[in-house]
C-alpha cells in the first residue's frame, strides 16, 4: 500500500511539474491564446500597477522559487528531509514544491509592459522566435540525455512500489552535454532573452532568472565534485559550463 501511495503521488507531482513547465513556454512568451483559448496570464498580460511595488513583487516571487529550488537540492537538506519524509518521494516533493512556486509567480505576478526593445524586421523576428523554440527544446531534450523520470522522481516511486532500490547516479556526458556542462541551464537562458519586444517585465525576469542560473551552477556543481569527484573536476575542466564549445584537449604534463 506504500508503495502504491508513493506511486500515486509521485505521478501527480510530475503532473502539475508538466503543465507548470508547459505553461511557463506561455507565461515567457506572452503567448495570450491558442485555437481560440485564452490563457489566464502571461508576463505582460494584466493591469500594469506602479513601478516600484511592481518590482519588489516580482522580485519577490522570483526569490521564493530560487530559496525553495536551490535549499532542497543540496545534500544536507536532503539528510534531513528524508527523516521526515519517505527518500522514495523525496525528489518528488521537491519537484511538487518547485512547481507551485512556479504557479505563484504566474498567478500574482505584476505586469511591467513599458517596452526595452522592439524588433521590426520580419526576418529578424522569426529568428528570434526560432531560438525561444530551440530553447525549450533543448531544456526537454537534456533531461532525457540525463534520466528525465529520475530527474523528476518518477524512477524513484517505480522502484519503491516494485520493493526495489535506485540505482546510483552514473557520471555520463551524452551528446549535448559533451559540448557544454550545463545544457538545461543554457537552454533556459536563450529561451527566456529570446523575444522580439522585451517588456520591462521581461528584462527584470531575464536578468533575475539568468542571475539565479550562475549562483545555481556554483552550487550544483560543488556537490556534483562531492559527489563524482575527480571525474567531474576533469570534466569540468574540458568542457565550458554554459556556452556550447568544443571540449579542450586535457593539458599535457
Amino acid at each position: 500500500m506504500g508503495g502504491m501511495i508513493a506511486l500515486v503521488y509521485g505521478v501527480a507531482s510530475y503532473l502539475v511539474f508538466f503543465g507548470a513547465f508547459l505553461y511557463a513556454i506561455v507565461f515567457v512568451g506572452d503567448i495570450g491564446g491558442i485555437g481560440g483559448f485564452t490563457f489566464p496570464k502571461t508576463i505582460d498580460s494584466g493591469v500594469p500597477g506602479a513601478l516600484l511595488p511592481s518590482v519588489v513583487i516580482d522580485a519577490l516571487l522570483l526569490s521564493v522559487f530560487a530559496v525553495q529550488h536551490s535549499l532542497m537540492a543540496r545534500a544536507g537538506f536532503k539528510r534531513l528531509w528524508t527523516r521526515i519524509v519517505p527518500p522514495s518521494v523525496e525528489r518528488s516533493t521537491y519537484v511538487l514544491l518547485s512547481s507551485l512556486a512556479l504557479l505563484l509567480i504566474y498567478w500574482q505576478w505584476r505586469p511591467l509592459p513599458a517596452p526595452v526593445w522592439t524588433v521590426m524586421n520580419p526576418t529578424a523576428v522569426l529568428v528570434i522566435q526560432a531560438l525561444f523554440w530551440a530553447g525549450w527544446l533543448i531544456v526537454l531534450l537534456s533531461t532525457f540525455l540525463l534520466n528525465h523520470f529520475e530527474l523528476f522522481g518518477l524512477s524513484q516511486v517505480w522502484a519503491r512500489m516494485r520493493g526495489e532500490g535506485v540505482p546510483a547516479a552514473q557520471f555520463r556526458t551524452p551528446l549535448f552535454y559533451r559540448y557544454v556542462r550545463h545544457p538545461i541551464y543554457f537552454g533556459f537562458i536563450v529561451a527566456f532573452w529570446a523575444a522580439p519586444m522585451m517588456s520591462l517585465g521581461h528584462l527584470l525576469f531575464a536578468v533575475a532568472t539568468t542571475g539565479y542560473i550562475f549562483i545555481g551552477i556554483a552550487l550544483e556543481e560543488r556537490d556534483l565534485v562531492g559527489y563524482f569527484g575527480d571525474a567531474y573536476i576533469a570534466y569540468r575542466k574540458r568542457v565550458s559550463m554554459i556556452l556550447p564549445l568544443p571540449p579542450r584537449r586535457p593539458s599535457g604534463p
